[in-house]
């Protein structure tokens, strides 16, 4: 991933840090940035000492599939929602053994918006050392842009989460 953000490189070597600290491994699940997020995670050397997998589960099938999320959950709710990223954060702990996840699903565009989920619409999911949290937000831009915020906000996030945790 070609990073024009200069802050994600800077919070992937923190949050390496903390992990290694921790003795914690991350698994990531992605939907709209189709493995971003893991790509960014390996791009580090050393990576495979806090980084377990990544799943990326791009349709609906896969996230029931490979992470447990109910189909009648995405079929009640939308991919796009909160009960769903919970549900893949929650799933990809599980699947992997690891104390900690991010997972992230939503409206990346140009197409595929409707007027309650707008193109750059995009929920995040964190599970860390049991704690499950979930925020949505409303990205601009294009394509790509919606997708380097994603994976800007999600690694800030998961971040702050591990931060928070009590060593």
């Amino acid at each position: 991933m070609n990073h024009t953000d200069d802050s994600i490189p800077h919070v992937l070597m923190s949050l390496a840090a903390e992990l290694k600290a921790r003795g914690w491994m991350l698994a990531t699940a992605e939907s709209c940035t189709g493995g971003l997020i893991a790509a960014a995670c390996t791009e580090m050397a050393g990576s495979s000492e806090w980084f377990e997998r990544g799943f990326v589960t791009y349709s609906n099938a896969a996230k029931t599939e490979l992470l447990g999320v109910s189909a009648d959950l995405i079929a009640t709710e939308g991919a796009v929602s909160e009960a769903v990223v919970r549900g893949m954060a929650q799933g990809a702990a599980a699947r992997a053994h690891t104390q900690v996840s991010v997972a992230v699903t939503g409206v990346a565009g140009p197409t595929g918006g409707s007027p309650s989920k707008p193109v750059g619409t995009v929920w995040l999911g964190w599970w860390v050392a049991g704690t499950l949290t979930a925020e949505c937000h409303h990205f601009e831009g294009d394509r790509a842009a919606v997708r380097r915020a994603t994976v800007r906000c999600a690694l800030q996030g998961l971040h702050q989460r591990v931060l928070d945790q009590a060593v």
